[in-house]
């Protein structure tokens, strides 16, 4: 165990070097770039890990902006994830508790993915210097992974041999609270279906015309109408990307929807893209247009693993909780403010920890034995977690009742909050990198489970043979 001077000494490591990773996430936080597009930040990435002197991988499985540095010889070989991507339209300035975007229309880092890849990597820095401190055999790895948000970035990666040769791989993301992950996510692929009819003049000869515009519209009420027979934990999203054009006096050849299917398992996932593949088809039909269909990205299900939870949740023990600063609580509770009850009340439902009446940063850990989630979302740690044994912390970050996907959390990525919550994750990541180095018998205990867990599993690879990552993403497909 990282138990008295070992925790002390690999914290010690963390803190020495915070200044400069609070610094990579402030500039990644002023790149947001997109899904697969993320060049500057991928490059600020592997800047630091050359300067940290890992040895460094680009271009991992042919992925541009996927970045790759391990140190280390010998041993075990545990990964630390970071990601970098950013969101369409949330835009906003940094430290003012009103909306106010820096580029109309522009993006930002909703949730706080700038902050995600820094303190991991912040925490595979430590781990490589107690390494060569204590003189342990072992590799430290930092994967610096795009496109979480809709890209499936890490499910290319397993997908394609970049984690094989992982033993254990431990993550985070910025959240309200602090404490171990509950490792429970839905299943999800995302697919476009294009169609394809007939354009004519609107007036003159609208008879002429196929409209791809109706059929789409045609797909969403029947798949409206599916949404009544399928399981209830289930869920799909869409959103039109191309409408056929702007004027109104012309009948649409073209038109483009994209569909984001959602299942607590991906054999559930599937059954329900083969349900909406057919409504496509039936909207084709009436409307004499043909349809195309494009699979973009899937991520598995999470794959829990017992006893890394543990071992987490005693790192988070050993170091108690985050601490905030005075001015850290009165600028989330400006936060606050712009939120409703409702917004507040629902993020300790997720959390599924009780209320505290007027908490405005959580300083306070989750307990790792807590009730389910009530609200859960999908991630392509999913599809790490198939492959090797995988733990995932939550770190607090900013204001209780911020939405991951708002402006209100970009408003908070630089703010000390951040900064702290960072510099306190990293620790806990890196405490828990270390007790696996130290005890191999803690790496034969989480492959047992992760054995275990996944042996009567059906085979089921979320992303399908010859899908190439969608890198067009980055500019709007």
């Amino acid at each position: 165990m990282t138990q008295g001077t070992n925790a002390e000494r690999i914290w010690q490591e963390v803190e020495q070097r915070r200044e400069d990773y609070f610094a990579l996430s402030d500039r990644v936080w002023s790149m947001p770039e997109l899904n697969y597009g993320e060049h500057r930040s991928a490059a600020e990435h592997k800047a630091m890990l050359e300067k940290e002197g890992f040895r460094v991988t680009e271009n991992v499985t042919g992925i541009p902006t996927a970045v790759m540095g391990e140190a280390g010889e010998g041993g075990p070989v545990i990964a630390i994830l970071g990601e970098y991507d950013a969101l369409p339209g949330l835009s906003q300035e940094a430290g003012v508790a009103e909306h106010r975007p820096v580029e109309a229309g522009g993006h930002g880092h909703g949730c706080g993915h700038n902050m995600l890849g820094s303190a991991s990597l912040l925490a595979a820095a430590a781990v490589k210097d107690w390494l060569a401190a204590n003189g342990l055999k072992g590799r430290v790895r930092y994967y610096g992974c795009p496109a979480e948000e809709g890209g499936s970035a890490k499910g290319f990666m397993v997908r394609d041999g970049a984690f094989d040769d992982v033993d254990v791989a431990i993550c985070w993301h910025p959240s309200h609270f602090s404490g171990v992950n509950q490792a429970y996510s839905l299943a999800c692929l995302e697919a476009d279906f294009a169609f394809t009819g007939r354009s004519s003049h609107a007036a003159a000869a609208p008879h002429l015309g196929r409209s791809a515009l109706d059929a789409v519209e045609l797909m969403n009420v029947g798949v409206n109408y599916l949404r009544e027979h399928m399981p209830s934990h289930a869920r799909i999203h869409y959103a039109i990307q191309d409408a056929g054009g702007i004027a109104p006096n012309v009948v649409q050849g073209q038109a483009r929807v994209r569909y984001l299917i959602r299942a607590l398992r991906m054999t559930e996932v599937l059954e329900l893209l083969e349900r909406v593949k057919k409504i496509a088809q039936g909207a084709a039909l009436m409307t004499e247009t043909q349809v195309a269909e494009r699979v973009l990205s899937a991520d598995a299900e999470l794959v829990g693993n017992r006893p890394l939870e543990e071992l987490m949740e005693a790192n988070f023990q050993r170091l108690g909780p985050p601490r905030f600063a005075p001015e850290d609580h009165d600028f989330a509770k400006q936060i606050q403010a712009t939120l409703s009850a409702e917004d507040i009340a629902a993020a300790y439902r997720r959390g599924g920890i009780p209320p505290v009446k007027d908490e405005a940063l959580a300083e306070r850990l989750m307990p790792l034995d807590r009730p389910l989630s009530q609200g859960v979302g999908s991630t392509d740690v999913g599809s790490v977690s198939w492959k090797v044994p995988t733990v995932q912390a939550r770190g607090a970050t900013h204001a209780v009742g911020t939405a991951g996907h708002s402006w209100q959390i970009v408003a908070q990525g630089k703010a000390g909050a951040a900064h702290k919550g960072l510099e306190h994750v990293a620790k806990v990541m890196a405490g828990t990198a270390a007790d696996l180095f130290a005890r191999p018998e803690a790496v034969a205990a989480a492959k047992a489970e992760h054995a275990a867990r996944t042996a009567d599993a059906p085979s089921v690879f979320p992303i399908p043979k010859g899908v190439a990552p969608p890198f067009d993403m980055a500019k709007g497909h």
